[in-house]
């Protein structure tokens, strides 16, 4: 939560001090590889193919066989990382064009440039970002979650802190946001290392051909490295796509993703995170029941907050842009272009944190090869999507293509879990639906005859702005949780999900 609070914080500064013109662009195109990398080599492909190699490590063999699993991996990912940053940073010119056709193709010169430069800084930050998750995942397995989830807090402050004392400095003041980005990488990677040393765990990395234990991992992270992406290559092609359109749509995509990631963020990787580590426990020691309670939980869990978190993004939409980024720079028609994909993202968020919970029943249970079909289905939905909505809707057509391959890949990944008798829903899903819809009828209701609409917004303050912010987002969920407790559910009953089974 604190994380994402201070997301907003950064973002509030990036708008109001750069806005959203051609330069944003360019930093976010150059923001925007390492870190899609990053999810695909760190907190992606990677961490779900090592955390349940590294779980089975902990639980069936000798200290001596884990440290020695966790000594091998550091090298041999250090190596990889280490050759790809070095690639990215030679190649970084033929990087951006890939990923902004858009502007090779109008002749935009002087932002292709620009990415390039600040591409070369950023690039790095692959290398020093995955050895962050290397260590996160090492943390998450011995039940140590604060450290990780504390970790890109650093990732904001050094991205704030560069915004306001660095960028003055600069001939191109967005540039000092890369160099944000680079010092951040080595920051937090340096942040764990102590926490490491206390599990006697620090890493001494050793390269070794054929370690039983990395040469799975491997097996396990290649097919991964595709399928727990898919929604990041999404992304992705919506930025490649939005290089076409008017100047401004990449940034608009960005800030309305960033709001959107706030619920992502808090309840789907958090959910994600936790689960994983439990399912492989539950899967090496033979367990299913635990195994089909703990998906039921997190169902459970995204339905109960996850829905009224769709509702409130959908409905205050407007407020939340022009509350956040409204400045000099980002006028009135950057809040409705924004509003506009924030709306059409926010439609996908159950579907987006469903994957989150699903995908490590596959994990868990070493079982990459069947998301990766998933995944191949759900991107060229994706494709298909955008082709039918970007002329109608433009960049917010790109968002909601996203979101409807969302809800493709998550319900694939039920069904497939449903079909292998992994899991099977308890009988008290039907009263959880009604129940939970009801009281978002009533929310959204709440909501949408109460809140001053966006036009009136625009027209206060930033304190008044955030102050009403702050009291209609209170209303929404009292009245939200007030409903549920009317019609008889307890938020104790979330933690005996799928024990009456």
């Amino acid at each position: 939560m604190l994380s994402r609070i201070l997301g907003f914080v950064r973002d509030l500064v990036l708008a109001r001090l750069f806005g959203a013109d051609a330069a944003t662009d360019a930093f976010f195109i150059a923001f925007k590889i390492p870190n899609f990398l990053r999810r695909l080599f760190g907190e992606g492909a990677f961490a779900t193919a090592f955390v349940p190699v590294l779980t089975e490590y902990k639980e069936t063999r000798a200290f001596e066989d884990l440290k020695g699993l966790v000594d091998h991996v550091a090298g041999t990912l250090g190596v990889v990382l280490l050759g790809v940053s070095l690639i990215g940073v030679v190649a970084a010119p033929l990087v951006v064009s890939l990923f902004a056709i858009g502007w090779v193709l109008d002749g935009a010169h002087a932002r292709l440039v620009l990415a390039s430069s600040m591409l070369r800084l950023t690039f790095p930050y692959l290398f020093f970002i995955s050895l962050t998750a290397f260590a996160g995942g090492i943390l998450n397995a011995h039940n140590r979650f604060a450290v990780p989830a504390f970790t890109p807090v650093l990732l904001n402050l050094c991205l704030i802190g560069a915004a306001l004392w660095l960028s003055p400095w600069m001939e191109e003041p967005v540039t000092a946001l890369a160099w944000g980005v680079l010092i951040a990488g080595v920051v937090q990677f340096t942040f764990q290392l102590p926490f490491l040393h206390k599990l006697k765990l620090l890493p001494r990395p050793r390269v070794q051909r054929g370690h039983e234990g990395v040469d799975r991992i491997m097996k396990l992270m290649v097919p991964a490295l595709f399928a727990v992406s898919v929604v990041q290559i999404n992304l992705l092609l919506d930025t490649v796509l939005a290089s076409f359109l008017q100047t401004g749509s990449i940034s608009w995509l960005y800030y309305s993703d960033r709001l959107m990631e706030f619920p992502q963020g808090v309840l789907g990787v958090a959910l994600g995170t936790v689960i994983l580590p439990a399912l492989s426990r539950g899967h090496a020691a033979e367990d299913p029941k635990a195994f089909g309670q703990t998906l039921e939980w997190g169902l459970r869990t995204t339905v109960i907050f996850g829905l009224p978190a769709t509702v409130g993004l959908v409905v205050l939409a407007g407020p939340m842009i022009a509350t956040l980024f409204l400045s000099d720079r980002f006028d009135f028609h950057d809040v409705v272009m924004a509003r506009q994909s924030l709306v059409a993202y926010a439609i996908g968020l159950l579907g987006f944190i469903f994957i989150k919970v699903l995908a490590p029943g596959y994990y868990a249970r070493q079982d990459t090869r069947t998301p990766v079909r998933i995944g191949i289905i759900a991107m060229v939905t994706n494709m298909v999507f955008n082709l039918v909505f970007i002329v109608p809707l433009h960049h917010a057509g790109l968002a909601l293509a996203t979101s409807l391959s969302a809800f493709v890949n998550a319900g694939l990944l039920y069904r497939g879990l449903r079909r292998r008798q992994v899991y099977s829903p308890s009988s008290a899903w039907r009263l959880l639906w009604l129940r939970v819809v009801v009281a978002c009828g009533v929310m959204s209701a709440v909501l949408y005859f109460g809140a001053p609409p966006v036009e009136r917004w625009v027209q206060w303050g930033l304190a008044h702005r955030a102050l009403l912010l702050g009291l209609w987002v209170l209303v929404g969920a009292v009245s939200y949780f007030l409903v549920l407790a009317a019609m008889g559910m307890r938020l104790h009953d979330l933690g005996r999900a799928g024990a009456t089974r």
